[in-house]
Formats: C-alpha cells, structure tokens, sequence
C-alpha cells in the first residue's frame, strides 16, 4: 500500500469514528439527555458495570486526575453518577452510575445500534460482520478516548 493510500485510509477510519460519536451523541442528546457530550460517553463506558476511581477514569481517558475529576463532579452534580466509599481502599472513592446514568447509557447504546443498522444497509450485514472482525483484529482492546 502505497503512503498516500495509509493515509486516505487512516483518514476515513477517523472519519468513521467520529461520525459514530457525533451520531451517538446526538441520539442521547434526542432522547432527552440535553447537555451530553461525548465525553461524557466514554466516561460511562469505563464506569459500568462496576464503576471506578477518579484515577482509573483518567488513565481510560488519557487525561490528568484534575481533569477527570473535573468531568466526575459535572456528572454527579447533573445525577449521572455518585460517590461511594471504596470497597477496597478506604481512601479512594468509588464513581458509579445512577439509575440516571444508566439510563443515558441505554440511550447511547439504542443510537449506536441504529447507526450500525444503518451500516447494513449500505454494506449488508455479512459487511459488518466482516468489517467487525477485522477491527477486532487490529484493536481489540480500544482504548475507547475522546479526541480533545
């Protein structure tokens, strides 16, 4: 492959990628979560399904500790999370979702789905099926990080 072609496709899996957040995003917004940014959602997807401290959430994101604590107090004081003691470290606090997290991650998952409906349309399900495994082959880990 040629380097301009890395880069066209480099620049339309970004492209992709982004337009899955954008359209994400605006579904939770449309589904009456005003405010959401797709920040938020990359948060959510680290504190569910057990939740996790200010520190986890900053080494998933790629940010500083003031920064993801700056993004966990927005979500508790709009009701998306709380604070709880740590099970295992009495210093630490534990994020985790509310019913109202939840709830947004529910939404969030409802608009991905549509999304990727609509990627059958265009590419027929055998398409997504294949372009799924070979996404899952070359990152099967993530990370899953908003782009600043």
């Amino acid at each position: 492959m040629q380097n301009s072609e890395a880069m066209a496709l480099s620049a339309a899996l970004l492209a992709a990628a982004g337009e899955l957040t954008q359209r994400i995003n605006d579904g939770v917004v449309a589904r009456g979560f005003e405010g959401m940014r797709p920040a938020h959602g990359f948060a959510f997807s680290r504190l569910a399904p057990d939740g996790a401290t200010v520190t986890e959430l900053a080494a998933h994101l790629g940010v500083t500790k003031q920064a993801a604590s700056q993004l966990v107090d927005d979500i508790v004081r709009r009701g998306y999370a709380e604070r709880r003691p740590h099970p295992g470290d009495a210093r630490a606090r534990l994020i985790v979702l509310t019913e109202r997290g939840w709830a947004c991650t529910r939404a969030a998952e409802e608009a991905a789905a549509e999304v990727v409906r609509g990627w059958g349309d265009v590419l027929g399900e055998g398409g997504v099926r294949v372009l799924w495994d070979c996404l899952a082959r070359i990152a099967p880990y993530g990370p899953l990080r908003p782009s600043w």
